[in-house]
């Protein structure tokens, strides 16, 4: 069993008794992160910590799962934290094109545990991979209006693009550097043939070069059903060559990448590929370099 602390970059929590619109309707055609029906259900606290069980859970980043009120979902982990402890800090959803959206952020930036927003901006050509109906949202005016709010407010946003709109990411961090942007999930590399690969490592070479820019190992399972500690090995290695193991950090992405694996599975992969690493670089990965971003207290669990 790993032998480390633990702050868990990125899970979610939900409550079925809520509205989830990604979890409501037809489940097929199934979308890329495949048959989702075990995860109509609610997934409390109870529940994540009996999958992160046995492990030294010094913390955790509750990240918004999609809620149709975002509000709600916010003073619900808020609601959360307060009486547990846990999640430690969490990260709300803001739609930043909304012309309402600032009174919407100092809602958000006045509950104590949010640290950032997040507005998911993967766009694809595929229905079955989008989640935008337009490519260009990052750069429009207005959404970019809704961007310039954040490093004012003191919040973060965590970015969810696939490798194609790296580069275009890349210049928002640029134009930004202000505002402390959080790379979900590796820059979400769904396609694994060389030339993706290489179009891949190119968009993360692009935002390693921004230094507002942090990322986060996390959701591999989601474009790797089958994955192994082989088949990931080079996507974590890589990226952790690329940004350094002091702007890296891992996440479960649970429930969701629960539909893949077990939580131990995933974490005993990440030891076993960091494991020729120095003390000090496997803390960073594996705790710190969340500690820092998300601003989570030493007594955080």
């Amino acid at each position: 069993m790993l032998d480390l602390e633990i702050i868990d970059a990125h899970f979610h929590l939900c409550d079925f008794s809520q509205s989830y619109p990604w979890l409501e309707g037809p489940a097929e055609p199934f979308r890329y992160h495949g048959d989702d029906r075990p995860l109509r259900k609610s997934y409390l606290l109870g529940d994540y910590l009996a999958d992160a069980q046995g492990f030294k859970l010094a913390g955790s980043v509750h990240i918004e799962n999609g809620a149709a009120d975002p509000l709600w979902e916010a003073g619900w982990v808020q609601r959360v934290h307060d009486a547990h402890g846990l999640p430690s800090v969490q990260v709300a959803r803001a739609s930043l094109a909304d012309p309402a959206v600032l009174p919407h952020l100092e809602r958000l930036a006045a509950l104590q545990a949010v640290r950032g927003v997040r507005e998911i901006l993967n766009w694809h050509p595929d229905p079955r991979y989008t989640h935008t109906s337009r490519p260009d949202l990052i750069t429009d005016p207005a959404w970019l209006k809704g961007f310039s709010h954040l490093a004012p407010l003191g919040l973060s946003f965590d970015l969810q693009v696939f490798p194609d709109q790296l580069e275009q990411a890349a210049r928002l961090a640029a134009d930004h550097p202000e505002t402390r942007i959080i790379l979900d999930h590796a820059g979400m590399p769904i396609e694994r043939g060389p030339a993706s690969l290489r179009h891949w490592r190119k968009g993360m070479a692009a935002m390693a070069a921004q230094p507002n820019v942090v990322t986060k190992i996390s959701a591999l399972g989601t474009n790797d059903h089958s994955w192994t500690t082989a088949s990931i090995r080079p996507i974590v290695l890589e990226t952790i060559d690329a940004f350094g193991p002091d702007r890296a950090m891992f996440g479960s992405n649970f429930p969701v990448d629960g539909l893949y694996s077990s939580f131990a599975a995933l974490y005993t992969a990440f030891d076993e590929i960091t494991g020729p690493m120095s003390a000090h670089e496997r803390r960073e990965l594996f705790s710190e370099t969340a500690r820092r971003t998300y601003r989570i207290g030493p007594n955080a669990a």
